[in-house]
């Protein structure tokens, strides 16, 4: 049975630089995909678009592009990457110049466009379309002129299409995560949109390679076990027509693929196991086999799905106010006890300058004595230093900016021992915050565009 190798060579923006060109030089590949997008990028890709309409994607995709394009096209391996975040063309044009750059010629890079619907937003709302937030229940409405970005989270078959246009590079905006190691199942084995089984075994494969090193002893619980974690492997899939695969990794990397070190990633992100689902099939996790087969081998079977539902997730950022934090380590005898006198000192303070936040809106942690695993572990009776992080959250930045001033005075007008304090004071931070909705297929699927082009 014919075999193709799909791997991931990042699970975020910031993951390691050199891992897709490891997956590149280290062994016989035919896909690599990269995930950038977390669900607050695309809000960071917004900001980034606004100061200059040029930007707006994943700019550590270009530098990867520039170390290994020839190889890629002289290889004929084939790159699929959420890399143009909102704005794939512009992240084409750029693919482009290093190609002329190089020297590098019959490239063809394809664009998935649809996913962003952040300047539908209103007339979807007057259409009806409420998009409640999926954790809430409220309306979008009351926030709409607050929203920063909304993406409905595409599935494989537009990647699909531009695979089919023989398109070296292909680019997307917010896809899914598993679409990346989907797509290339579908294009090669021909497999049909109600295939549910092995759409749901493609799924499944993408859930486990998509945070890279994840699932190669990366944040692994008996991590003590994992050989040369420096030098870890990421994934690879060897996928088959039947819908069976075996997750591996390059010989002579670090690492290890076990059936531990797959379950764990099969449980990240985990809600009902029954119902994982993605924009092209349902995947029943309690379906999934697996089988150790071979070092670092792990065969993957017996993948049930069911038919996908008529609606997509929306990933949607809005402005809900501005937050800070600062920290200090307190060192010596009795550091618990000075970091609490510090904090009291710190919030007293404020409140004498008449500004004062309820208590939802500010924190205080003692890191160093269990804040982390709160009563999971026992609090050291006496820790030699502790560090103190003090935050607020309030919608007045002025308020913000006010808390700011208070943490380096307990310097020289704090208890002794107080030390780490640097980068000057802590200064208003916009809040972030995250809105999933769900919206009807069709008002995002009937606005797909699908390109794709020749330097």
């Amino acid at each position: 049975m014919r075999t193709i190798r799909i791997g991931n060579g990042q699970g975020f923006w910031g993951d390691n630089v050199d891992a897709p060109v490891e997956l590149l030089r280290g062994g016989p590949i035919d896909y690599i995909g990269m995930d950038y997008l977390a669900e607050v990028t695309l809000s960071i890709m917004m900001r980034q678009k606004l100061k200059d309409p040029r930007l707006g994607y994943a700019t550590d995709f270009i530098g990867f592009i520039r170390r290994v394009l020839p190889e890629i096209k002289e290889r004929n391996v084939r790159i699929l990457a959420n890399a143009g975040g909102l704005n794939p063309r512009a992240c084409r044009e750029r693919i482009f110049e290093v190609a002329r750059e190089l020297g590098v010629k019959g490239l063809r890079v394809g664009v998935v466009e649809g996913d962003d619907i952040f300047l539908r937003l209103r007339d979807l709302l007057a259409a009806g379309h409420e998009m409640r937030n999926m954790d809430t229940g409220e309306p979008l409405a009351p926030v709409v002129d607050r929203m920063m970005s909304a993406n409905a989270y595409l599935g494989a078959r537009p990647v699909v299409e531009a695979l089919r246009q023989e398109a070296h590079i292909v680019l997307c905006g917010r896809i899914t995560d598993t679409a990346l190691a989907l797509a290339p199942m579908i294009h090669e084995f021909g497999w049909a949109a109600d295939d549910w089984d092995r759409l749901a075994a493609g799924t499944v494969a993408g859930h486990i390679i998509e945070c890279g090193a994840q699932c190669t002893g990366g944040n692994y619980s008996r991590w003590w076990e994992v050989p040369d974690l420096w030098n870890a492997g990421y994934p690879i899939v060897e996928a088959r027509e039947d819908g069976t695969f075996t997750v591996t990794k390059h010989e002579g990397t670090g690492g290890m693929v076990t059936v531990g070190t797959i379950s764990e990633q099969l449980l990240y992100e985990m809600g009902n196991p029954r119902e994982y689902i993605g924009p092209d099939a349902i995947a029943d996790f309690t379906s999934i086999r697996l089988r150790q087969d071979g070092k670092d081998r792990v065969a993957v079977s017996g993948i049930q799905g069911r038919p996908r539902t008529p609606f997509l997730k929306v990933s949607g950022s809005y402005l809900a106010g501005f937050k800070t934090s600062g920290q200090i380590t307190v060192s010596g005898p009795r550091a618990v006890e000075k970091a609490e006198l510090a904090a009291e000192i710190v919030w007293k303070r404020l409140e004498r300058a008449g500004v004062t936040f309820p208590e939802e809106a500010r924190s205080t942690e003692l890191v160093g004595t269990g804040v982390c695993l709160p009563g999971i572990f026992p609090t050291p009776a006496e820790p030699p230093e502790v560090v103190l992080r003090l935050g607020v959250r309030d919608a007045d930045a002025a308020k913000v900016t006010r808390f700011g001033l208070e943490i380096a005075p307990l310097i020289t007008a704090g208890p002794p021992g107080v030390t780490g304090f640097a980068g000057g004071r802590p200064k208003a931070q916009e809040v972030m915050a995250y809105w999933p909705a769900l919206l009807a297929r069709e008002e995002v699927e009937e606005h797909l565009v699908v390109s794709v082009e020749e330097v």
